[in-house]
């Protein structure tokens, strides 16, 4: 675990926040260089995939030109939702460094679940909770921000 990729899944979360987006920042690392980036943009793509996890999957694919992504590790401002945990296992990510457990029980209990099975590729290492106050201090602020509007 890297603490200097959690900050910059940070500064892409802080992106999403100023584009009136939930904050969530996620980055894709490959032999300690950065490959890929995404922050949310459901609301400014008008699209249930604009999740940080996945547009950081696609644009990884694309620089690396493969779907396997089996020697990287994402750093993820919150838990992945059950989809994007299903697309990180399905890419073959080794690792997740996730600052925040989501606060929905049912959530962590289906992620635990997907990336624990070795029945379909091989296990995601998941390590949460890694910079709790931060995530949750930015978090609140969009949601405070939000319901002030």
């Amino acid at each position: 675990m890297n603490k200097d990729f959690l900050d910059l899944a940070f500064s892409y979360a802080e992106q999403a926040y100023g584009d009136n987006e939930v904050p969530i920042g996620a980055v894709i690392v490959r032999n300690n260089e950065v490959i890929s980036y995404g922050f949310n943009k459901k609301e400014g793509e008008n699209s249930v995939l604009g999740h940080a996890e996945l547009i950081a999957i696609a644009e990884a694919e694309k620089k690396l030109g493969n779907w396997r992504l089996e020697e990287c590790d994402m750093y993820v401002t919150l838990d992945p939702c059950p989809m994007c945990a299903s697309a990180i296992k399905q890419a073959r990510i080794k690792n997740v460094y996730s600052a925040l457990n989501n606060a929905d029980f049912n959530n962590l209990s289906l992620i635990l679940e997907i990336f624990s099975t070795d029945r379909v590729n091989s296990s995601v290492n998941f390590v949460s909770n890694l910079d709790i106050e931060r995530s949750k201090r930015i978090l609140s602020d969009f949601f405070k921000k939000q319901r002030n509007k």
